[in-house]
């Protein structure tokens, strides 16, 4: 990606926590120009969102884009669907995982990319309350050795 303008807006923190991420997808975004003002001032949420088929398209659903303030009255919903813009081929293949294998689509950051709003989607199976709590003591457990090392150099 070397060469490319990328601005990150925001990142879903908790969509690695809570979900295996399989594949990753990059998604434009079909926005209205409020929109994109809000976004530019990094007033998105994408808490609880996730991507969706509906009649062969992909929609991003329940991300909230909070209303631009100095807008007019034709200010946008902040939780309306937002179309996703894909190859044919890569919806496809998508519709196909999600259908047969259970994954689910969620968003996993959303960026400026040369001007243009970007999706990364990740294609996730969601994990089990153990699979959390394993996850939880390799960090703890590599942060511990990283710490012990950093104050065996020292002394």
């Amino acid at each position: 990606m070397s060469g490319d303008n990328i601005k990150v807006i925001t990142r879903n923190r908790k969509a690695r926590h809570n979900f295996f991420v399989a594949d990753t997808f990059e998604a434009g975004l079909i926005l209205v120009g409020s929109e994109v003002k809000s976004l530019r001032d990094g007033k998105i949420s994408l808490t609880d969102s996730y991507a969706r088929f509906e009649n062969n398209e992909l929609w991003l659903v329940k991300a909230h884009i909070n209303p631009y303030k100095n807008a007019t009255h034709q200010n946008h919903e902040p939780e309306r669907p937002r179309k996703l813009l894909l190859h044919k081929f890569e919806l496809r293949r998508l519709q196909g995982k999600v259908q047969e294998a259970g994954f689910t689509l969620i968003p996993l950051s959303v960026y400026f990319k040369n001007g243009r709003a970007k999706v990364e989607l990740g294609l996730c199976k969601g994990k089990k309350l153990y699979d959390k709590r394993h996850e939880l003591r390799k960090k703890t457990h590599a942060r511990d050795i990283e710490r012990a090392r950093r104050d065996y150099r020292h002394n």
